[in-house]
């Protein structure tokens, strides 16, 4: 066995590396990366560190369980720390201004990415397109840039629907063929023009430039801040890539690449003082330019793609969080569930970038424009960084102090350098920033007042047990599952529905679907369940959680788990004992964690139509429940482990819940129609009823209910005053 076990261990340790060695190829196509939360990479990421550490989230569903969670729990290993810490968290938390500062940084360094996602394309692919100007008769050149230009761009953002997966491997050997070539022409240019470049490499030589050129030394790092656009990329990109695979492929190929193709650029330079135009390709021998220029365009394409793959990873991390419209999100393998593709967004980036492309023409500006985004990310990664090495990391504040002067030193002077081109095209990423950042806090606003709309509406539980266990009206065979936002109460939605209609199904569910701050949330930790209600009401609560880089799984699977979830609820006895009724509207925050099916296999499991149990549990004595309804639609089983006890209710509970699925399931949704409240103030009439309103008209529906049957649709409508 031990032998088994060790073949069985070393089998799985060549397999990871394997797979690591995979993904470091791969990511020589896409991207690099550098900080992470677990993983995960992004400023949201950090923001989401923070929020574990201290209670700085602005979400609204937030409960006391969710701290329960394992991420909570690793995270708040050794909190007590020291005075210093201790009032920092406190008075983060205390202020509700420095929550909202906290968060409008974070949203600035997204917005700054999202910016870079439509210069980055832009400027690498005309860059590379520019080398026509080289290898073409002048007349020719000014017509053929720009169509140029625009035709890659079309063809780079056509490609993105076939995910990052199978585009990392066909992009990694164009990047690894541009390494070489790069490398091969700076060692030329090193050896041919200036050997002596290499002394380069040592600070003391950009402090000598800095002192003799002054104020124009300054002025121009504005101007070389291409040498590290796409850095921003990694925060955003390790949810594609293992950090391992990308320090593996950063430290070995690309940058010795890179430091040979700068340097080889300098030796040419350091010998041609006065050169017009003065780029890359005048530092290639014209008898390989040709090539060097096909290369180059198809290494742009791929360049691109990394900021590309960046801006879907933190705009699906800001729309898990609240802060950012619902949009279709379309999970591209199966194997690494980071890899995602977001059809609208990838499209207004493509216009976008099209836009500015034809509008600037000019390499110059739009360098000016890329590298404030790009030093902008890197200072708002720096700031949020300190405060994570104090508050998650528990190191000293003399670290975080040191951290902050070194990095955030360099960059203020490459971002104070880039600001003072603000008029030869800076402007462009404040101006989509701006637009970005007025989106996205518009739509985190206009939730937050709708949940507090959801949240002081809600129905006493008083009213309900007025009703009665048939609640006043018809039950029907079947699920109700009643859509909600909110963790704890009633929402005013139920009761605007059993108003007006005259029947309700024997088992009523009210589901509200949520994400938490972090990037995945175990399956066993799935579902919090509990029920509203005494026992023979058949009502339940049932919460899912998912973290901001879990996939969510379509309407058949979701639907099984959910069902199971309960069923297992039930099974367990737990949360028998009913508070009193004064208590019950906060139950929320008490109940019962339980998994998906496929994460308690030793506990219930469900089988429908013809599926034989046998294939789910191990081999053991089981007891099914079997439901006595002749001819159903679908044949629901509910498969039990051996139990010491179960009563008589909890199998009577069981066996409904089985016929009631059997007979099906119905979804009612609210659709609310979101209007600022008499009184208020024009700005926020404005946002409410004109921002939020048109966001949530166009945005998506629940992830879940994209793909039920309309038949099996309900929807409720209501005004909201907020």
């Amino acid at each position: 066995m031990d032998l088994e076990g060790g073949i069985y261990r070393n089998r799985v340790k060549k397999e990871s590396w394997r797979t690591v060695l995979t993904l470091a190829y791969q990511s020589l196509g896409v991207v690099y990366g550098d900080l992470n939360d677990n993983g995960e990479g992004g400023t949201f990421a950090l923001y989401s560190k923070l929020c574990r550490h201290a209670r700085v989230s602005f979400l609204p569903n937030s409960q006391v369980a969710d701290e329960e969670l394992s991420t909570y729990k690793k995270d708040r290993i050794d909190q007590c720390g020291t005075n210093f810490r201790s009032r920092l968290k406190s008075t983060l938390e205390k202020y509700r201004v420095l929550q909202r500062v906290l968060l409008v940084l974070a949203l600035i360094g997204t917005c700054m990415v999202i910016g870079d996602g439509i210069l980055t394309p832009s400027i690498s692919v005309f860059s590379a397109v520019s080398g026509l100007e080289l290898s073409m008769a002048k007349e020719h050149h000014k017509y053929v840039e720009v169509p140029a230009a625009c035709f890659v761009l079309v063809c780079l953002f056509a490609l993105q629907h076939y995910g990052t997966h199978r585009v990392g491997f066909l992009f990694a050997p164009i990047v690894i063929t541009w390494l070489l070539c790069i490398s091969g022409i700076g060692i030329y240019n090193i050896v041919h023009w200036n050997p002596e470049v290499y002394k380069a490499l040592s600070p003391y030589y950009m402090y000598k430039f800095l002192k003799k050129t002054q104020r124009g030394g300054w002025l121009s790092l504005g101007g070389i801040l291409l040498c590290i656009t796409g850095s921003e990329a990694m925060f955003a990109d390790l949810g594609h890539f293992s950090q391992l695979s990308i320090k593996i492929a950063f430290t070995s190929v690309v940058y010795p690449s890179l430091i040979l193709a700068y340097m080889g650029q300098a030796a040419y330079l350091s010998q041609h003082h006065n050169m017009d135009p003065v780029g890359f390709y005048v530092s290639v021998p014209e008898r390989i330019r040709w090539p060097v220029l096909v290369i180059a365009i198809l290494a742009a394409v791929v360049g691109s793609q990394a900021i590309i793959t960046g801006t879907f990873s933190i705009i699906k991390q800001c729309n898990a969080l609240g802060c950012f419209p619902r949009v279709k999100i379309v999970h591209t393998s199966s194997k690494v569930h980071g890899q995602i593709y977001i059809p609208e967004v990838n499209w207004i980036l493509m216009v976008l970038c099209l836009a500015v492309t034809i509008g600037f023409r000019d390499t110059r500006r739009l360098g000016n424009a890329s590298g404030l985004a790009v030093i902008t990310v890197m200072l708002v990664t720096t700031c949020l960084m300190s405060l994570v090495i104090v508050l998650c990391w528990h190191q000293s504040v003399f670290l975080a102090v040191c951290f902050i002067f070194f990095f955030g030193t360099i960059e203020a002077l490459f971002f104070a350098a880039s600001l003072v081109k603000f008029l030869e095209g800076a402007w462009v990423p404040i101006a989509l920033a701006f637009v970005f950042l007025l989106v996205m806090y518009v739509w985190h606003y206009g939730t937050l007042k709708k949940y507090e709309f959801d949240l002081q509406n809600k129905v006493s539980i008083n009213w309900l047990l007025g009703l009665g266990p048939s609640l006043g009206i018809v039950r029907v065979k079947g699920i109700g599952l009643v859509h909600t936002e909110l963790v704890s109460g009633i929402p005013a939605i139920f009761s605007h529905f059993v108003t007006n209609l005259p029947a309700f199904h024997q088992v009523l569910v009210f589901l509200c679907i949520k994400s938490v701050p972090v990037p995945y949330v175990r399956p066993e930790e799935r579902f919090l369940v509990g029920r509203i209600g005494p026992k023979e009401y058949r009502i339940y609560r049932c919460i899912v959680r998912y973290g901001y880089h879990d996939i969510q799984k379509d309407d058949l699977e979701f639907e099984k788990d959910l069902v199971c979830s309960i069923a297992e609820f039930i099974r367990s006895g737990k949360q028998e004992q009913i508070l009193g009724f004064e208590d019950l509207d906060r139950q929320g925050e008490k109940m019962t964690v339980v998994g998906t099916s496929s994460s308690h296999s030793e506990g219930i499991q469900i089988c429908e139509d013809n599926e034989d149990p046998n294939g789910i549990l191990s081999p053991r004595e089981l007891r099914e429940i079997q439901s006595p309804v002749a001819a159903p639609r679908k044949r629901v089983r509910f498969v039990l482990p051996e139990s010491p006890h179960m009563d008589m209710s909890a199998r009577e509970e069981l066996q409904e819940l089985m016929e009631a699925r059997e007979a099906g399931m119905a979804f009612i949704l609210g659709h609310s129609h979101v209007r600022a409240k008499r009184g208020s103030s024009l700005i926020k009439k404005l946002v409410i009823n004109v921002g939020y309103d048109f966001l949530r008209r166009n945005s998506r529906g629940p992830t879940y209910a994209l793909n039920i049957p309309h038949a099996s649709t309900l929807e409720v409508g209501m005004i909201c005053y907020v």
